[in-house]
C-alpha cells in the first residue's frame, strides 16, 4: 500500500505516557453495529510521538483472563462513545481480524494488514486525516 515505514507504536500501559482523559476508554465495553457484545477495552496503542491513539485492544472471551483473545481494532472504526464504545463493525468481522505473531510478521506489516481488512487506510498514508472524535450522548 505505502512505503513509508510507520512510527513505532507502544501499548499506553506499557508507558508512562498518558492521553487526554476523554481518550482513555480503558475498560468500557465495546459493543458492534448490532449493538452486540465485542469485548472490554484492555488498553490503548498509541503513538508516542503524535499522543494519538490508534488501536484499541480489545479482550473477549476466556475466564478471568485465562483464554481471552486479544483483537486489535483501529480507533477509525469507532463510531461512538457513551458508556461503552461503538463500532462500525460486526462482532464477527473482528473475530475474524489477523492474529498478530512477531514471530511471522514485522509489526509494520501488521498494522498495515489490519488497516486494511478494516478498509482504513494506515495513518502513516498520506493524506490520511484522524477521526473526529466520537461525540458523547
Amino acid at each position: 500500500m505505502t512505503t513509508d515505514t510507520p512510527r513505532t507504536l507502544v501499548h499506553l500501559a506499557d508507558s508512562d505516557l498518558t492521553v487526554k482523559t476523554e481518550d482513555d476508554v480503558r475498560g468500557k465495553e465495546v459493543v458492534d453495529r448490532n449493538d452486540d457484545e465485542v469485548g472490554t477495552v484492555d488498553d490503548l496503542v498509541i503513538d508516542p510521538q503524535g499522543l494519538k491513539v490508534r488501536f484499541l485492544q480489545v479482550g473477549s472471551g476466556g475466564f478471568l483472563g485465562l483464554g481471552e483473545k486479544k483483537q486489535l481494532i483501529p480507533v477509525d472504526a469507532v463510531v461512538k462513545i457513551d458508556e461503552k464504545v461503538h463500532i462500525g463493525q460486526d462482532r464477527g468481522h473482528v473475530a475474524g481480524a489477523p492474529a498478530y505473531d512477531p514471530d511471522l510478521v514485522s509489526a509494520a506489516d501488521y498494522y498495515e494488514e489490519l488497516y486494511g481488512y478494516y478498509g482504513y487506510p494506515p495513518f502513516w498514508a498520506a493524506g490520511y486525516a484522524y477521526p473526529a472524535y466520537p461525540f458523547y450522548l
